[in-house]
């Protein structure tokens, strides 16, 4: 279940929460891996949109505007951050998501997974 925590522009959820809603609605629901390229080969979530935090501002044109936005990164924080940039660039606070778990525990819960460059 979302958890929205006062003045947070995003709902929380964890990997599995993530998944739940992606097998739900595949096609209304991206991730956002924003995380380092380093980080990224090491395994992301199957079909991500890879794009490293710091360059969020000046790529949010690939972002859809139309779908459930669930940001990833390795533990919660630069995802959370992400949340807010999109929501401060207009981006609807009901659409955005953060993984707060992260990446290491998408992959521990089998959930699927892509390598090194793969989508």
């Amino acid at each position: 279940m979302p958890r929205r925590e006062p003045g947070e522009p995003y709902a929380r959820v964890d990997s599995d929460e993530a998944s739940a809603m992606l097998a739900a609605d595949p096609s209304g629901t991206v991730v956002i891996d924003v995380r380092r390229d380093d980080e990224w080969v090491t395994g992301h979530v199957t079909g991500a949109i890879h794009i490293n935090v710091d360059e969020l501002t000046d790529r949010m044109s690939e972002v859809p505007q139309d779908k459930k936005l669930l940001f990833i990164c390795a533990a919660g924080v630069r995802s959370g951050l992400a949340c807010e940039v999109a929501a401060s660039m207009g981006y609807d606070s009901e659409n955005l998501y953060n993984i707060e778990d992260g990446t290491p525990f998408w992959i521990a819960a089998n959930h699927p997974t892509s390598y090194g460059d793969d989508p």
